[in-house]
């Protein structure tokens, strides 16, 4: 057996292998994507600014209620002006709006 026949021999055994690698490389990026198993950038990033978000709202609504006895008694324009008074975090200037209506939602629960 010569080395050429030895080579196309082993080519033969190796192809659908190295076929399939090839094409699970090029496709399965895609089909991962597809089905929701990667988390891009944009994904991470929502997902981060709504947890800081909901921590925030806790910290707002916490210290109304220490202010307030009962806010969930107060009409709309009242939590909404007891939300803006306490959704200024320590350190910033002005309050997030979505920080606002979470903290303003979670005074009226």
């Amino acid at each position: 057996m010569t080395f050429m026949q030895d080579a196309g021999a082993r080519w033969v055994k190796a192809k659908p292998m190295i076929t399939g690698l090839v094409i699970g490389l090029v496709v399965g990026p895609f089909l991962s994507n597809y089905l929701g198993w990667q988390v891009t950038s944009s994904s991470a990033r929502t997902q981060m600014h709504a947890a800081v978000v909901d921590v925030q709202a806790t910290a707002c609504n916490a210290r109304a209620r220490a202010e307030v006895a009962d806010p969930s008694k107060l009409d709309w324009t009242a939590r909404s002006d007891l939300a803006k008074k306490f959704a200024v975090m320590p350190g910033g200037k002005a309050a997030d709006s979505e920080v606002v209506n979470a903290c303003s939602s979670k005074l009226a629960a």
